[in-house]
């Protein structure tokens, strides 16, 4: 097993340095001066000179792309040209936000995504799996933002249940596990949480039903085991794989939703995206891409490793 996480670890370096590439080249092919932000309409040659100096855009890209990613490997992701921050503390802040987002959303679409995926399994073409499919489908076919905008609709504007927007009374600096603040949480959560939830429980139908099809099901019942144990069985099957799948709508989840988070105003890496890419801010964007794809490449080798420990037949493969 020691042998298999090197070997998964070793496996990542060059993805990571891949993806840092990428990431630096995206927000350089588009078209625009990053400058013009900060720079004044009547800015001279000379002041726009200086600027791009300071921030390094007036050297070649191999150059820049070397700087930047020897200054990322120490944690120095330069400062924002919007706000003169850096760069590293505006996107940890937000990550801090969206992990928490992303950790509610996972509990409930996870949650629900088994439940109905084990339901629609094990009562095949009936009423019962055709509810829990629809809802499923409904689940990864509504547009989010809509559902988003819905819901403040519904709960906060006629019923007054909830806060449309924010991260909290004081803000998400002040954040506490309590009502006040917890609450503003509850609307964002499930509304990330409806994608997640529609994948699962389709995935986790059709593994229950095609395990279920199979022959050791049959032999397992033959021999008199209850139902119980049967289903332990089952479940152990399709641990793997539903492992895999939560594993990526996790990482897509800790990513963000630039629409969620917009309509909520939640102050997470979508939100923070959002706004880099309308001031275009190309330091903050470069962080936050990076940041975000490191940590999705970060949870893959997670999954891989539990899918391991999990079911010991892919270690040997």
């Amino acid at each position: 097993m020691l042998a298999y996480i090197a070997r998964r670890i070793v496996y990542v370096i060059p993805i990571v340095i891949s993806v840092a590439l990428v990431c630096f080249l995206l927000v350089h092919i588009t078209p625009g001066d990053p400058l013009v932000a900060i720079l004044p309409a009547d800015a001279s040659q000379e002041l726009a000179a200086q600027l791009r100096a300071a921030y390094g855009f007036d050297r070649p890209l191999p150059v820049q792309f070397g700087l930047w990613l020897w200054k990322a490997v120490h944690l120095d992701l330069g400062n924002s040209i919007a706000t003169g921050r850096p760069v590293f503390t505006e996107v940890m802040n937000a990550v801090k936000n969206t992990f928490m987002l992303a950790c509610a959303a996972s509990v409930i679409g996870f949650t629900l995504g088994v439940f109905f995926g084990l339901v629609a399994g094990y009562f095949r073409d009936t009423w019962l799996d055709k509810l829990a499919t629809s809802i499923a489908v409904a689940g990864v076919s509504v547009p989010h933002y809509w559902l988003g905008m819905v819901m403040v609709i519904i709960f906060s504007v006629t019923l007054g249940w909830l806060p449309a927007v924010g991260a909290g009374p004081g803000g998400s600096a002040d954040w506490k596990w309590d009502w006040a603040h917890i609450q503003f949480l509850v609307l964002p959560a499930i509304t990330m949480s409806v994608i997640p939830m529609g994948i699962v429980t389709r995935t986790i139908r059709a593994l229950t039903g095609d395990i279920l099809s199979q022959d050791f099901v049959e032999a397992l019942r033959s021999k008199g085991l209850k139902e119980t144990r049967v289903f332990r069985h089952v479940v152990k099957n399709a641990a793997p794989t539903a492992v895999a799948v939560m594993g990526l709508q996790l990482g897509y989840l800790l990513g963000g939703s630039i629409l969620i988070e917009t309509v909520f105003s939640w102050p997470g890496t979508g939100f923070l995206l959002n706004s880099a890419i309308f001031q275009r801010d190309l330091p903050l964007l470069q962080g936050t891409i990076l940041i975000l794809a490191l940590f999705f490449v970060f949870l893959n080798l997670v999954v891989d490793i539990a899918q391991a420990s999990i079911d010991p037949r892919i270690k040997r493969a």
